[in-house]
């Protein structure tokens, strides 16, 4: 299936996510938040990969949210319409459901960043599970030059990384954060020299990934969401009762094997979703 905002790739348990527009900075257009949430729903639902990266191409990672956006949503060039305040609301929602899909699927996701990730490319990296940058990358909550507060996610996710007062600065500012102070702030995994190297090692980690237990992964993702969500007391029980259901012994029987033989596990793919047809 072809998109116009991403090329999709799929190897060794491995789906690799690449938006595709760098003469456009990979800006994100209204074709972006139709198409990630329905490839991530494919790609998860149909078993498809046990970990997506996501990464981009050309000098740019992201310049943000296509300011055509603005025009469009909530009915922006009728301000005066009584339902343009409802309009907008619904509309944001709709942005804010397409970056949650990847936090809400099953599998991890790995994002690379090369070069400026700006305002809506914020917002995508945070709703991920582990992010990585090359030397030159960095981050800005730009939204506040252009009159806006940051909508789509980041603030609520990007404070699970940052201390609040780093956070508050980057938001009240706009000023850019470089990789490596991303790293020492919590929000990268690690900083490489140039994207070449950068992808040859986050593919090397999706890889290592995907070769554990695809179950086992999904509770620890679905565990770690929760528990970051609420206190310790519901996290444990939390986790005791996904265990108490799908703990499956011959996995875990098969995953001992295998380090003990020093041999690549033969681990069952999550089941697919059914969707009911209307």
């Amino acid at each position: 299936m072809s998109y116009t905002c991403f090329d999709v790739e799929i190897a060794d348990g491995v789906a690799h996510v690449k938006m595709n527009r760098p003469e456009k900075r990979n800006a994100m257009i209204a074709a972006f938040w139709e198409e990630l949430p329905r490839i991530v729903r494919d790609i998860d639902e149909n078993s498809k990969a046990r970990v997506i990266v996501l990464s981009s191409t050309g000098p740019v990672f992201s310049a943000g949210i296509d300011v055509g956006m603005f025009q469009d949503i909530g009915g922006a060039k009728d301000k005066n319409a009584p339902q343009y305040g409802a309009s907008f609301y619904i509309d944001v929602k709709r942005l804010q459901a397409s970056l949650s899909s990847l936090e809400n699927c099953r599998i991890p996701v790995l994002t690379a960043i090369q070069g400026g990730c700006y305002g809506g490319g914020v917002d995508l990296i945070t709703a991920c599970d582990m992010r990585y940058g090359t030397a030159d990358s960095f981050i800005t909550i730009y939204e506040i030059n252009v009159g806006m507060t940051a909508d789509v996610g980041t603030f609520p996710r990007i404070l699970n990384h940052m201390p609040e007062g780093i956070v508050r600065e980057l938001a009240y500012t706009g000023r850019k954060m470089g990789a490596e102070e991303c790293k020492s702030r919590g929000l990268f995994n690690e900083v490489y020299a140039d994207h070449e190297t950068m992808m040859s090692a986050v593919m090397d980690m999706a890889r290592e990934i995907a070769s554990k237990p695809p179950l086992a992964v999904y509770g620890c993702k679905r565990a770690i969401t929760y528990s970051r969500d609420h206190s310790t007391a519901d996290a444990l029980d939390n986790i005791a009762i996904w265990n108490m259901s799908m703990l499956i012994p011959s996995e875990m029987m098969e995953a001992m094997m295998a380090g003990k033989q020093k041999r690549a596990g033969n681990f069952k793919d999550l089941p697919p979703v059914e969707t009911k047809k209307a």
